[in-house]
């Protein structure tokens, strides 16, 4: 089993220095670990943020441990050096078109969202993003109008089969929690989301055993808040995913406990290869002081396990682990406690 590490800037080293403990406790056979430079940390390295070794290690791999890209000293680069590019590279080389963002309260922290504690603690979601189109991939310029004005432009599209490879996911693991689909658009003003409602319900007829439905994106940003109980899976389209689960990580206390995977279609030996990466990015300043929330890296090894290495058992252990922590009160300055990096990751451990 190759696993490619990518810690990347900022917290990135210090969130991966404990998810490797963790990967190291577990002792697992066969295990070969491979290191590589991206983001702001490449471009001063190698002149790219995502060089050709480390792409050369991740089409290598089972699977991408990825820690954090994101430099301030890089944001007057030419946009396709910004640190930034070597996720968004790796995404549309390695055919990584699914996100999985799981959000799920931990029992008591309730009182850490920003919801009432009783709304809160019904938290429990998955959002399945599409990856690799939408505004994000599509043509985009800064033109001057004949006028003079200068006009920024950013072509949103979808083809169907990008649709409905996406809808799959997403129907699939609705099967495997409540069996409940909620399908994210803005079909009443944009043509784009009236081909993705179009393409979702057709898939549809292929999950009978699947209860689907459909809300516009700004309605769906306010359910979010106001009764999150009733989400089980939603699928969303990746302008409109960025946003959704963003704000889902903060209903569930904070965005230091959020993990996420990026799977395509790729199968290996042991599952789906993918790329693994906690949500909140690299943290400029808090790095190298020890301050950084490691769990939601952890938690991303634990999705890592189950998807892509068949580990469910091992998987399933550290979830449990970073859940005894947190209800033991092991909490980082990100959900107001004291616990630094290092005891965090002590923690984990000693509960594993």
């Amino acid at each position: 089993m190759k696993i490619a590490l990518f810690a990347g800037d900022g917290i990135g080293p210090e969130i991966m220095a404990q998810a490797r403990r963790v990967l190291d406790a577990l002792g697992l056979p066969g295990l070969e670990l491979m290191e590589g430079d991206v983001g702001g940390a490449a471009y001063r390295k190698h002149g790219h943020p995502l060089p050709e070794e480390t792409l050369a290690t991740a089409r290598a791999a089972d699977a991408i441990l990825f820690g954090a890209v994101g430099d301030p000293d890089c944001d007057n680069l030419e946009r396709h050096l910004r640190p930034e590019q070597a996720i968004l590279g790796l995404r549309s080389a390695l055919g990584l078109f699914a996100n999985l963002r799981p959000a799920t309260m931990f029992p008591g922290l309730e009182d850490m969202s920003a919801l009432r504690a009783e709304v809160a603690s019904q938290i429990d979601i998955l959002i399945v993003r599409e990856l690799n189109g939408d505004v994000y991939f599509g043509e985009k310029a800064m033109r001057t109008l004949e006028d003079g004005r200068r006009q920024g432009y950013d072509f949103m599209s979808y083809a169907e089969d990008e649709v409905r490879r996406i809808a799959h996911v997403a129907f699939r693991a609705a099967q495997g929690r409540k069996g409940k689909l909620c399908s994210v658009d803005k079909a009443n003003v944009l043509e784009t989301s009236q081909l993705w409602r179009d393409v979702v319900i057709e898939t549809a007829a292929e999950y009978p055993d699947v209860e689907l439905s459909h809300m516009y994106v700004d309605n769906a940003a306010m359910q979010l808040v106001r009764a999150p109980g009733q989400f089980d899976v939603i699928v969303t389209g990746n302008l409109f995913g960025d946003i959704l689960s963003d704000q889902a990580s903060m209903c569930v206390g904070s965005i230091g406990l959020l993990a996420s995977a990026a799977l395509g279609e790729r199968q290996t030996e042991y599952g789906t290869f993918g790329m693994y990466e906690p949500i909140h990015g690299s943290a400029p300043d808090i790095a190298g002081q020890g301050k950084a929330n490691p769990m939601a890296m952890i938690l991303s090894l634990a999705m890592l396990l189950r998807h892509s290495l068949g580990r469910e058992e091992d998987a399933a252990r550290i979830e449990a682990a970073v859940a005894g922590a947190l209800e033991d009160g092991v909490l980082g300055g990100d959900l107001g406690g004291t616990a630094g990096t290092q005891e965090i990751g002590d923690a984990v451990l000693a509960r594993l």
